[in-house]
Formats: C-alpha cells, sequence, structure tokens
C-alpha cells in the first residue's frame, strides 16, 4: 500500500501565473467593467485599486486553480490578497 502525503506545495501546486483570467468590477473611466489579461497581471491591477473596488472585485481564471487544498473557480477579497502572496517577482 502506498502512503499519500499532503504538504504544502501539494496544496499549492505551482501556479500557472501566464493563463488567462478577468478581473471584474475595474474602473476604467466613470465605468466599471472586466479586465481580461493574466492571471500575474490580474492579481497586479487588483493590488493597485481603490479598496472600495477591491472590495468589489471578482477575479477568474480560465481554470480552477488549486489553491490552499482546494480548487477554486472565482476569487474576490482576501482570496485575492492571498493570491498575491504568490506572485512571482516582477522583472
Amino acid at each position: 500500500m502506498v502512503e499519500a502525503t499532503w504538504n504544502d506545495e501539494a496544496k499549492t501546486p505551482e501556479i500557472d501565473w501566464k493563463a488567462s483570467a478577468a478581473l471584474q468590477n475595474v474602473p476604467r473611466g466613470s465605468e466599471d467593467l472586466t479586465e481580461v489579461t493574466s492571471l500575474e497581471g490580474a492579481v497586479r491591477a487588483w493590488l493597485v485599486l481603490d479598496a472600495k473596488h477591491r472590495a468589489n472585485a471578482l477575479l477568474t481564471p480560465d481554470k480552477p486553480i488549486l489553491f490552499d487544498g482546494a480548487s477554486m473557480e472565482h476569487f474576490s477579497g482576501k482570496g485575492i490578497a492571498a493570491l498575491a502572496e504568490h506572485l512571482p517577482d516582477s522583472q
């Protein structure tokens, strides 16, 4: 019998930061729109939003992400902040 082990790497495997993602409720002029970009770009865009827009933003990657042991289809608020902690260093 083989025993499975779960460590932090298994709970959150390497994230594909180049995958497509939509960040909803992003201010553009006088409207709140959806921004479609890479996952990395969406998380970085969220980091510079004002508090109101951060609270209302919804991040939807093109495919679910295994994050902290759960398959996530959408992220908001603290979930996006948690993703941001894993961002790669900017070039």
